[in-house]
């Protein structure tokens, strides 16, 4: 050890001075010791191996680099630093009270991997968390040769390595430009990367370093007391206090509603409706569906033909022109002096003030009064027009004792469209809002796509993300273009005011992408922007909604950097499950398949309605309660509300209902439901059932922080969760009773205990 020692410092001498080499300790190895707090740290320099060592026990923090010359080694009481003069990299470590604060700065190095790590076992922060044991055999297929951006993949900033004895955390202090990469040929290891990209003048990163109890409350709080630190945690009591609508969310399952029509096959007489079909307003929505709508032109005008030399129409007929209907009534071209002669009141006031001056919604009013006009007694008052899946089934829900929910439309459109059911859900007490989204760009997106489409029409090839190849970054589904959020503020203003310039009553917004972490460095010329820079500009869009509109704004994921900007997220708790699956994502003859995104009935798409079973490997990663762990509810409980991906709601899983419920009720996540009138008269006694237990409960712990969290159990199926000081669950997940301090915890049940009050709930009955 000595001759390594001398061997050092005489390549020291030869690069630095003679007095920088004398602050090395020459009794000590090459490791350097250092005290911060209750433990102690030895690091090699050659080899960036970092080891900590706490009550007598030594672990390793990271695996060691193969080595690198090393220069500049300095040592003082309170830090060491040196220089990789090959890899153009200069390392720091501070110490502090209770961590150590690591630095790597790059000199001109273009990406470095530090650290790389080994463990028992680890906590990661995928969604709400898991606990992964390093030789799980799941988790090892799982993660075989993945390779993670750290900003999406992971919902927090930290990963922790649990040890014989204790856990060691890192805290990223820089989350952008990171790579996860995974090995698990032997036991699951994993290296983190990072990149210095050449339009990011931060050329650092690195991490703070703490080593805890094997607690998992004790690993949260180190977390969240560095959250409150850089002065990013704020609770929704502070978050009500700038909107008091932000209280709607206590309590509240959280409904897609699917009301796509304008008018409702129930609205149609269709033996007075057939007998229009030969007219020459048939003939014009033949015109619009050929330039608007040509995939779909084809099928529309044989079943218009034929529909003409019938005595009757069969249920694909009346489907296919109520369809078409609902399609051209959405269109700015709908409207044709020579084809509608006659107008009724409402119609020639909105036609006199200039088609081109309408809003959406008067422009939806307008055209709904042209169809009324058109098709006469063939069709009910527009009052009484596809009420089955809005207003009616808003009632119902009101009825039926959901006293509180969050309900999201699928497009604003929705609303525009039936303005008298948002202006009802309003009244109940609801949110109620529509889906919007600025990430990606079509050139020229389909009115169904309009999230894609801006008014500014130069964006496409003005304000889209360029990658360091030189290539365009593709949209969602491979279609145009990723948007660059910082040119997109403008577009963002007029959207979300055309919307509501006609008072429409929404009062909560959800947005797409923006709390999931795919963020882009730009490499335009004209518009270069680092990833931090992009995250910024999403967060102050969703802020701008929130706080010039006055809106409860949501957003996809739920990573942390938003949680003071959003009241809730949907996919923390059960992202989209594997994308790359082709059994699930194209496969259509596979029991797997999720369904697609469009529904030929417009009802709910089956992506969203059909039921599933998931493959065993996905049950176990994803849902299994054995490897879930609440880190991200320790933490934010009472900060962001946060829910399933709308991929993969609460009844999507086959076999898996039960389970979630459960889940739920654990972990107070919302349930999340879509539903049109079908599937609610369908699932109605089941979901009301559940929600007299899950609401009352939720509206009280929602306003709690998680306090306790206990595993009771050596398979871990049986958990406990504690919300302040006197608001507990315990829930078996087993298929086996569970004695627990001499009380009967029954198979697939919940006890929620508050004071003396103790609620039992099963899903089974």
């Amino acid at each position: 050890m000595k001759k390594i020692i001398s061997l050092i410092c005489t390549s020291i001498l030869l690069i630095s001075t003679l007095s920088r080499c004398q602050q090395v300790n020459k009794k000590s190895t090459t490791s350097l010791t250092i005290k911060p707090g209750n433990f102690t740290f030895d690091v090699k320099p050659e080899t960036f191996e970092l080891f900590v060592e706490k009550d007598g026990v030594k672990e390793s923090a990271s695996l060691p680099m193969e080595k690198e010359k090393v220069t500049n080694l300095v040592k003082t009481k309170q830090s060491v630093s040196w220089r990789y003069p090959n890899k153009k990299m200069d390392i720091d470590i501070q110490k502090k009270k209770n961590y150590l604060d690591v630095t790597l700065k790059s000199s001109g190095s273009t990406k470095f991997v530090w650290p790389t790590v080994s463990s028992p076992s680890y906590i990661l922060p995928f969604g709400e968390g898991k606990m992964i044991p390093s030789n799980d055999v799941n988790w090892k297929k799982f993660l075989s040769n993945e390779e993670l951006s750290f900003a999406e993949s992971f919902s927090m900033r930290f990963f922790t390595l649990n040890k014989r004895k204790y856990s060691i955390t890192y805290i990223a202090k820089n989350m952008f430009n990171n790579t996860v990469k995974f090995n698990s040929n032997s036991s699951i290891k994993f290296a983190f990367e990072h990149e210095f990209p050449n339009i990011n003048p931060d050329k650092t990163y690195g991490f703070r370093i703490y080593v805890t109890n094997k607690d998992i409350v004790q690993i949260a709080k180190v977390y969240k007391d560095f959250v409150v630190e850089k002065g990013e945690f704020k609770t929704l009591a502070d978050k009500s206090r700038e909107n008091r609508n932000i209280e709607k969310l206590y309590g509240a399952p959280h409904i897609y509603l699917w009301n796509n029509e304008a008018i409702s096959s129930e609205n149609i007489n269709w033996h007075l409706f057939q007998k229009e079909l030969d007219s020459e307003f048939f003939q014009w929505t033949l015109t619009l569906m050929k330039e608007h709508y040509p995939e779909e032109v084809d099928e529309y005008r044989n079943v218009l033909n034929n529909a003409k030399e019938q005595t009757y129409l069969d249920n694909y007929q009346k489907n296919s022109l109520l369809k078409a209907l609902n399609s051209v009534v959405k269109l700015k071209q709908f409207y044709n002096k020579s084809i509608f002669t006659k107008l009724d009141d409402e119609s020639n006031k909105l036609i006199n003030k200039g088609i081109s001056k309408l809003s959406e919604q008067e422009l939806y009013t307008l055209n709904k009064h042209l169809l009324k006009v058109s098709l006469g007694a063939s069709i009910d008052p527009i009052s009484k027009w596809a009420k089955n899946d809005s207003i009616d089934l808003v009632n119902d829900l009101y009825k039926s004792g959901i006293k509180k929910a969050w309900i999201g439309l699928p497009n604003w459109a929705n609303g525009l469209m039936n303005p008298v059911m948002v202006k009802q859900a309003n009244k109940l007490g609801y949110l109620i809002g529509p889906y919007d989204s600025y990430h990606s760009i079509q050139k020229n997106a389909s009115i169904d796509w309009n999230t894609a489409s801006f008014e500014d029409k130069g964006l496409y090839e003005s304000a889209t993300i360029t990658n360091k190849n030189n290539e365009k970054i593709k949209g969602f589904l491979g279609r145009g273009r990723k948007l660059n959020p910082t040119l997109s503020l403008p577009s963002v203003k007029q959207r979300v005011g055309a919307i509501l310039q006609s008072g429409i009553d929404f009062n909560t917004w959800f947005i797409d992408c923006d709390a999931t972490g795919e963020i882009y460095d730009d490499y335009t010329k004209a518009h270069p922007i680092t990833q931090k820079q992009d995250l910024a500009a999403r967060l102050n869009r969703m802020n701008y909604i929130a706080t010039k509109k006055n809106m409860i704004v949501g957003s996809e994921g739920g990573n942390d950097f938003a949680s003071k900007t959003i009241a809730f997220a949907h996919g923390i708790e059960t992202p989209v499950i594997q994308w790359s699956d082709a059994d699930m994502r194209t496969n259509k003859q596979s029991k797997y398949y999720v369904g697609g995104y469009w529904s030929p009935r417009n009802d709910i798409p089956e992506r969203y309605s059909k039921q599933v079973p998931i493959k065993e490997l996905y049950s176990e990663v994803y849902l299994s309660p054995t490897y879930t762990v609440p880190m991200y509810k320790l933490v934010y409980n009472n900060s962001v509300i946060t829910t399933h991906h709308w991929e993969f709601g609460s009844l999507k899983i086959q076999d898996e209902i039960t389970n979630r419920m459960l889940y739920e009720i654990l972990y107070n996540v919302p349930p999340l439901y879509h539903l049109d009138s079908k599937e609610w008269e369908k699932n109605k006694k089941m979901i009301t059932s559940y929600l007299k237990i899950w609401s009352p409960f939720h509206e009280k712990a929602v306003q709690k922080e998680m306090t306790n969290y206990k595993i009771l159990t050596k398979d871990r199926t049986v958990q406990s969760t504690e919300f302040g000081k006197d608001l507990k669950v315990i829930v078996n997940f087993s298929d086996k009773n569970f004695n627990y301090r001499n009380e009967m915890i029954l198979a697939k049940t919940a006890i929620i205990y508050e004071g003396n009050q103790r609620i039992v709930f099963s899903p089974n009955n």
